[in-house]
């Protein structure tokens, strides 16, 4: 397993943790792993996370009283702050620890990086008055105060962290929060105002509708997210996007300007997201053609079963698994899937419910051969050996 080293740490989630019940600290750590196990994906799979030296260590800070359980659990990421944010929140589905009831509720994030950051620019002071002190060349010391009065020039624009003036503009930069203001001001881009938040502000909606405005953000799913909403909501003329993987608060000069003579107008964005869509539409179809394809060559019997148990399950949101005989192994509640499958050794599931990708992505490595559903649903990648079977095919 990949330790995460503490100097790439950049947030740290805090979760407060209460169980009905005497547990243990193995007991907290396997609940987090086995319950949320599969509910974003491969990608964001705690297992493979810590695997990779993405998450660090687990620690648990557990007091035992009167019969209960309440303690702290805590969890080093060096995920980006959405991919962080998902996982935190992941934790929260957790209904047991051990044998026990139990309750997660995430009790902050913390940046690590803040701290680190309040260091260096007090230790960065002590040294540019040193080196001030014992004569530091002229052109050296000028940048240095060019530096510090741009990024002085921060101000608020109706509580919003902004560019100086960024009334006076007649095109406008919108970014997502304060640091990525500093970091344009820093290389001179002024007219710079940030939505600090998913939601966005009354104010970036009235500007976007008199000033020609960008919208620069970060390249990654929390970018995507922002810039759906403001499509939705303001008048966006040009879109930035930083590199896939970078915030725009970590780019340097030149990163910078690249990106912004690259902008694309929105018009042309629209229509590469439409003709995307389009693709995707072509290769869902395609899928769904190949299934029914599949699902032609299972035995007529077996639908028939699959058929019977689906009739009696409506209405129950459950889960039945059947053995290579078609014989029922047990019926759990949808959400408890996740749980029963590492269980169960099965040749079948039927479920009253939708197929979907985060269903298939939980019981892909579980040597089911028949998932079988109401419908499926949106374009899904599964295994060739696995057969997905909506109800209209039986």
């Amino acid at each position: 397993m990949a330790k995460l080293a503490q100097a790439t740490v950049k947030y740290t989630i805090y979760a407060r943790f209460e169980a009905e019940g005497y547990v243990e600290k193995p007991d907290v750590i396997g609940a987090i792993f086995g319950q949320t196990e599969g509910l974003l994906g491969p990608e964001l799979d705690l297992r493979e996370l810590q695997r990779t030296g993405r998450i660090g260590r687990i620690d648990v800070k557990i007091e035992n009283k009167n019969g209960k359980s309440c303690g702290l659990i805590i969890i080093p990421t060096s995920l980006d702050s959405t991919e962080t944010a998902l996982v935190a929140a992941c934790c929260e589905i957790i209904e047991r620890i051990g044998p026990c009831k139990a309750k997660v509720k995430i009790e902050k994030i913390e940046d690590v990086r803040s701290e680190k950051r309040k260091y260096i620019i007090e230790r960065a002071r002590e040294l540019l008055q040193n080196l001030y002190d014992y004569g530091m060349e002229i052109e050296e010391l000028s940048e240095q105060i060019k530096e510090s009065v741009r990024t002085a020039e921060l101000t608020e624009y109706q509580g919003l962290p902004a560019g100086p003036g960024i009334e006076n503009y007649d095109s406008i930069i919108i970014v997502e929060g304060r640091a990525d203001v500093i970091n344009l001001l820093r290389h001179g881009v002024k007219n710079v105002i940030a939505i600090e938040g998913t939601s966005i502000p009354q104010v970036i909606i009235e500007l976007s509708k008199k000033k020609i405005t960008t919208v620069f953000l970060d390249g990654d799913r929390g970018g995507d997210l922002i810039l759906k909403e403001l499509l939705s909501v303001a008048e966006i003329d040009y879109i930035v996007r930083a590199p896939y993987g970078k915030e725009v608060e970590e780019l340097s000069k030149k990163e910078i300007f690249k990106c912004l003579r690259n902008k694309i107008p929105v018009d042309q964005y629209k229509q590469d997201q439409k003709d995307s869509t389009q693709k995707e539409e072509q290769k869902r179809k395609h899928y769904i053609s190949l299934q029914v394809q599949k699902s032609k060559i299972i035995e007529e019997e077996k639908k028939q079963r699959f058929k019977q148990i689906l009739e009696e399950m409506l209405g129950t949101k459950g889960a039945c698994f059947l053995d290579e005989e078609l014989n029922i192994l047990g019926k759990v509640p949808v959400k408890e899937i996740a749980r029963a499958v590492r269980e169960l050794r099965a040749e079948a599931v039927v479920i009253d419910g939708e197929l979907n990708q985060k269903l298939i992505s939980i019981l892909q490595n579980t040597g089911i051969k028949y998932i079988v559903g109401r419908e499926i649903k949106g374009n899904i990648k599964a295994p060739e050996f696995m057969f997905l079977i909506a109800q209209d095919e039986l």
